[in-house]
């Protein structure tokens, strides 16, 4: 009988990972919250702090391939603790009231230092402790980021009324570095695989999904690029659209903490799910009920329908990226897995860097958000048709756990 690589250590690798990334992926949020504070004391349009959230994601996806490289050499604690370290600073910096400095300290120290260190190093990390669970375990540790949305955004809306965006900016970069180096000791990497274990991995260089590794891996990096242009609208933006409705900021941070609270408790559920029907299949089903929320946002603006959209929208989109990383896993080499996530992370990211701006920049000509969200179904729709071409071209079930 295959003897499993599960076990409590690989638990406890991922329970501390999802510690890690509950923490460190607040950072982004400060300025999610204080938007239009933020806009209005540095004198620049929305676009400006809208454009410093994308920075942190788009930096963050271009350092996870070099930091995905390093934690392959140095091990993930040390890359995880420098990490912490950054996105302190990055956080200090941007506290320093230029629109420079605000740009810089995301998009360099929080992100391409910083955060490139903790997601796309802890997903591949999570994925090489599991063999028969890996959905699951990749659903949980990547609930981090919403974990994050649940706790933090109340407590931003309240420090940034009292002390102002900067001293809570400033102030949560300290927390960041006092609560997550600790944590960083409880990263190990896994051990090496057993015969069997490698022996079941599909082969460097075969053909994946009829197409060579490297066409079917660009397909797979344009649907996740798609999907995550709509998957950031809301996000980045539902405090500040809510306050444009007439709604207190309290309001909105409450929506966006509803939102990604229905995202970690319905993520869950998605792992499972990937577990039993592949990657790929969950991604169609996922993104297919994000498209249908995110067309809510058009169709409601009061109050409690804003409440129900918002919860909606997390219960869709919750289960995409995981399912994304699981599809990369069970089409490709584990030995390819490091760079290969990395880069398919890099193009998540960069959909949400590109719909963050996006959603900003449209305001900002048409003073309103609704074309920003129709144009964000658009983008979805087109991710719905690239993913259905892409699982019609799946044989059979490609998963290799067992269920």
């Amino acid at each position: 009988m295959e003897t499993s690589i599960e076990g409590r250590a690989s638990w406890t690798v991922v329970l501390a990972a999802l510690a890690v990334l509950t923490v460190a992926m607040g950072a982004p949020l400060v300025a999610v919250v204080a938007l239009k504070p933020i806009a209005a004391d540095l004198g620049t349009p929305r676009s400006i702090p809208a454009l410093a959230g994308s920075a942190a994601y788009l930096g963050s996806g271009l350092g996870g391939i070099l930091m995905g490289w390093l934690a392959e050499r140095l091990g993930p604690r040390r890359v995880a603790a420098f990490g912490a370290v950054m996105v302190s600073a990055g956080l200090a910096l941007s506290a320093g009231g230029q629109a420079w400095q605000l740009l810089v300290g995301h998009g360099v120290l929080m992100g391409f230092l910083g955060l490139s260190c903790l997601f796309a190093p802890l997903i591949t990390l999570v994925s090489r402790w599991f063999d028969r669970r890996r959905g699951t375990a990749l659903a949980l540790v990547s609930s981090g980021q919403y974990m994050a949305g649940v706790i933090w955004p109340t407590a931003f809306e309240y420090a940034v009324g009292r002390v102002g965006w900067q001293t809570a900016m400033a102030g949560f970069g300290v927390l960041v570095a006092t609560l997550v180096l600790p944590l960083t000791l409880l990263l190990r990497a896994p051990p090496a695989p057993t015969a069997a274990q490698a022996a079941a991995e599909p082969r460097a260089g075969s053909r994946v999904l009829g197409l060579t590794p490297n066409v079917a891996l660009l397909a797979i990096c344009a649907a996740v690029f798609l999907c995550c242009i709509p998957m950031a609208m809301p996000q980045g933006h539902l405090v500040a659209f809510c306050s444009d409705l007439g709604f207190l900021p309290s309001r909105g941070a409450a929506m966006l903490s509803v939102m990604l609270a229905a995202a970690f408790i319905s993520r869950q559920f998605w792992g499972w799910l990937a577990d039993r029907i592949g990657g790929l299949r969950c991604v169609l089903a996922a993104s297919a009920c994000q498209a249908a929320a995110l067309a809510g946002f058009l169709a409601t603006q009061d109050e409690a329908g804003l409440f129900a959209v918002s919860a909606a929208f997390g219960l869709g989109f919750s289960g995409i990226v995981p399912a994304y990383v699981l599809a990369i896993r069970e089409l490709f080499p584990a030995q390819e897995a490091g760079w290969r996530v990395a880069v398919l992370l890099l193009m998540g990211q960069g959909g949400m860097a590109a719909g963050g701006w996006l959603a900003g920049a449209i305001y900002d000509g048409a003073a309103a958000y609704a074309p920003a969200f129709a144009v964000g179904v658009v983008f979805n729709l087109a991710n719905l048709v690239l993913l259905g071409v892409l699982v019609l071209r799946q044989p059979g079930q490609p998963r290799l756990m067992a269920a």
